[in-house]
């Protein structure tokens, strides 16, 4: 749910509420039912601050169900199979990120979670591309998967993200050379049907556990969503 439908929901909420409070009142007796709107009156804070309350508790429910999926899914999050990563394979702490190469904020992450990652070698950190921010997202996580499947993952993602310019196709393919790729068989790979299902698999996981925008960071087995370094290495000692 958005904020804004959130909004609506805690008005109509309310709404419904008052009437029932007022109906009640109404059956007790008129002058309890003036007192009520008197009260309203003068202090219309008491609607804010249930608003507020009402807010926040549609959020915590929201992150409990949240947390129940990504335990339901852990497994498939943190060892899924053929997902980039780096660090031990079998760390006992893992970080997980879903982002898409054209995402703003993604970007604005990775300089803090770059960071994170030389401060933290004993750390598993494995990427999820996901693919739904523009048309050229798909070519860029194809291009990726492809790169990894020639062990040249960092590489290309790091290029990807360090890349001043906007990230097109022509581009992509330009980033892919520079890292010393097999040109003939990092296209195959990146048009394989391996890739599709490697792609399809990482977009099935992030409806799974609800993530409807990126970054989203799932460290140690709980939703981070930051672009703080230091929130990312507090969930890591955590």
């Amino acid at each position: 749910m958005n904020k804004l439908n959130s909004i609506y929901v805690s008005i109509l909420a309310l709404i419904v509420a008052g009437v029932a409070l007022a109906m009640n009142f109404v059956g007790c007796g008129a002058k309890k039912s003036a007192e009520v709107e008197q009260a309203l009156l003068e202090n219309p804070e008491m609607i804010v601050n249930a608003m507020q309350k009402y807010e926040q508790n549609m959020r915590e429910q929201a992150m409990a169900g949240a947390q129940k999926l990504i335990e339901e899914n852990i497994a498939a999050i943190n060892n899924g199979a053929n997902t980039p990563f780096v660090g031990p394979e079998d760390a006992e702490k893992v970080v997980v990120e879903f982002f898409d190469y054209s995402c703003g904020y993604c970007h604005r992450l990775y300089p803090e979670l770059k960071a994170v990652m030389a401060n933290n070698s004993d750390v598993k950190f494995a990427f999820k591309p996901l693919t739904f921010v523009s048309p050229v997202s798909e070519y860029a996580a194809r291009a990726v998967l492809a790169a990894n499947k020639q062990g040249k993952f960092v590489e290309m993602h790091n290029a990807m993200f360090d890349f001043g310019g906007q990230l097109t196709e022509a581009a992509i393919d330009e980033i892919a050379a520079q890292q010393g790729l097999d040109v003939e068989k990092y296209k195959a790979d990146m048009n394989s049907q391996e890739v599709s299902d490697e792609l399809a698999a990482v977009s099935e996981l992030a409806n799974k556990i609800q993530i409807n925008g990126v970054p989203a960071l799932v460290v140690n087995g709980k939703m981070v969503q930051t672009l703080d370094g230091g929130v990312i290495q507090d969930a890591i000692n955590k």
